[in-house]
């Protein structure tokens, strides 16, 4: 099967034919591993710097935690803290590819018009029934994740029939209803630690393969999260060696973008994944 390669960035197009990385910029205080670094106008800058000179090819933007037990934020709260950031950037870094990273239509509306190409949305508009409008009104490129749950619940006892066919059910409807709509910038994003069990993020992870069945881009966000702690007897801050270990799996089996805290490890890892897969062609 033929997985799109192309993404259409506001008139830019963008390659996902070798895999490419998204760095994480949390503006918030209280994000599992880097809540609170970033959430000046002056550190966001700095960070997304860094995060363009290691390799980023896309900046994630985030205003509200989505970690397990997260606590809502008011809509102005997310608003104030996104927005601002991402006037900021684009005036210092005008070719930088900002994604949201939100879950409410409103947010995602301010910030696609205030400069962001994409829209990356951890509930795949089961959170704000605007949201899939929001997509079509600007047929942004669209992240849908699947989370099990709410945030507050998500953890508690998450059961499946099968955790690879339970998201494909999940995620099909909802890419038939956008593609019948004319969005055709789809991303999957089968959404490890959201609503799964370690034993549930490793099947997904080992099967990763069985999502090529949409023949859409795969987006894996495994950066330094529980199951890769609970496996090394780490913690979020010592964690990176498993995230990438983590990462060059998840490339063997088919992930197109990595969203990542740590992008200049990350980028390392697709060029040693990119010398490595013409003996697997």
């Amino acid at each position: 099967m033929q997985t799109k390669k192309l993404i259409n960035c506001k008139g830019k197009l963008i390659s996902v034919e070798k895999p490419v990385v998204m760095g994480i910029l949390n503006i918030t205080p209280d994000s599992f591993f880097d809540g609170g670094k970033f959430n000046s106008i002056d550190s966001a800058l700095f960070q997304t710097e860094k995060m363009l000179s290691d390799g980023a090819t896309f900046i994630d933007i985030g205003g509200h935690s989505t970690r397990p037990g997260a606590n809502e934020v008011e809509l102005n709260v997310e608003l104030n803290r996104t927005i601002p950031v991402i006037e900021n950037i684009l005036k210092k870094f005008p070719d930088a590819i900002i994604s949201i990273d939100t879950f409410r239509s409103k947010v995602a509306d301010e910030a696609i018009a205030a400069g962001a190409a994409i829209i990356n949305d951890v509930s795949a508009g089961d959170a704000d029934e605007q949201m899939f409008e929001t997509v079509v009104k600007y047929n942004a490129p669209y992240i849908l994740m699947h989370k099990n749950g709410t945030f507050k619940t998500m953890q508690q006892k998450p059961t499946y029939n099968d955790v690879v066919l339970d998201i494909i059910d999940y995620f099909t409807p909802k890419i038939n209803f956008l593609r019948s709509k004319g969005v055709s910038d789809l991303i999957l994003d089968p959404g490890f630690g959201f609503g799964k069990t370690w034993e549930h993020n490793f099947e997904l992870l080992n099967r990763l393969e069985g999502f090529k069945v949409f023949e859409l881009p795969l987006l894996i966000g495994v950066s330094r999260k529980k199951m890769i702690q609970q496996t090394t007897n780490t913690d979020a801050s010592s964690s990176l060696n498993g995230t990438t270990a983590t990462h060059m799996i998840a490339l063997m089996k088919g992930a197109n973008i990595l969203r990542v805290h740590d992008v200049k490890e990350a980028v390392e890892c697709v060029n040693i994944y990119n010398q490595l897969k013409p003996f697997n062609s």
